[in-house]
């Protein structure tokens, strides 16, 4: 079968306009006019036999048979850059745009004034930090990679864990002055505990605590749940109530005696942090550089805990 150039031109046409989100964007992103974008896409329509966006005045959004499309192309596409990196000898430069998914705790608490000097590292990279509470479609929003505590969840993303971080039981000295220091995780039950909820399923985290082979599940009770991990800090600070905080990226609060860890001999409950990408594909440079960087400032934060 002949090669047919003009069905991947529409799909990097496609491409432009699913990781821009609009026609007039992805023109300018490739170097043509808006109908010729508006040309190329409805060409693929007509070649493939199905209706590939959803198109207002106000926005663009694939439909699902184009979702389904978009999938299966989208890895192809990044073979074919990656061989062409690889072909050029560049195979290793950090370039081009970068759109990184991550949790807001660890963006704000680990890469927060450290991304300057990743970037300075790779000067011919944009990066572009969305930062929300849950893995949204990957592909559809063309995020290259995201970083996401907990569980994968199920499907098709290719997931890669990074590091598991300490779950710690954390209480102010207010707190603890007012309402007295809990010897034992079951006295959970009788302090006021701030409960956090999993953005993603809604559901109530449950207390847990490790210590070797032994688990110990508590029922806690607060007036105050939150999905906000900063405003959980700052209420526990405040003494509203003892929480279960990720060891990663609190250390200055202990350090500080802002906040107290109430049972360093329960030490066993970790808390992973995964990378997910949407391509079977080796990742392409820009990415393993990011994944790199992340692991760095983690080690780091980790060494800053252990002093």
């Amino acid at each position: 079968m002949p090669f047919d150039g003009r069905l991947l031109a529409g799909i990097s046409v496609l491409a432009a306009v699913v990781q821009t989100k609009s026609f007039a964007r992805a023109a300018d992103t490739l170097g043509i006019t808006a109908s010729g974008v508006s040309r190329a896409v409805a060409r693929l329509e007509a070649r493939v036999g199905v209706r590939l966006f959803d198109r207002t005045t106000r926005s663009v959004a694939l439909t699902d048979e184009g979702r389904r499309f978009y999938e299966q192309v989208a890895p192809l596409l990044a073979g074919i850059e990656d061989a062409a990196s690889t072909a050029s000898g560049s195979s290793g430069v950090v370039r081009g745009r970068l759109r990184v998914d991550i949790d807001p705790y660890f963006s704000r608490m680990i890469l927060s004034g450290h991304i300057g000097g990743f970037l300075r590292q790779h000067p011919e990279l944009r990066l572009e930090l969305i930062t929300r509470e849950h893995v949204g479609d990957l592909v559809a929003d063309g995020i290259d990679v995201a970083m996401r505590f907990g569980e994968p969840p199920a499907g098709p993303l290719i997931a890669r864990k990074l590091l598991e971080t300490r779950v710690l039981t954390v209480a102010s000295p207010g707190y603890l002055r007012k309402h007295g220091r809990p010897k034992h995780p079951g006295e959970l039950q009788h302090h006021p505990c701030i409960q956090f909820i999993d953005p993603l399923s809604g559901q109530l985290f449950e207390w847990e605590f490790h210590a070797g082979e032994k688990v110990l599940p508590v029922k806690t009770s607060s007036a105050l749940v939150l999905t906000d991990v900063g405003t959980m800090i700052n209420e526990c600070i405040a003494g509203t109530g003892i929480a279960q905080l990720l060891a990663i990226g609190v250390q200055p609060l202990l350090d500080s005696g802002r906040l107290i860890e109430l049972f360093p001999d329960w030490p066993g409950e970790t808390f992973p942090l995964y990378a997910l990408h949407p391509s079977r594909h080796h990742p392409p440079a820009k990415v393993r550089a990011f994944i790199d960087f992340v692991l760095k400032a983690a080690q780091g934060a980790a060494r800053s805990r252990a002093k």
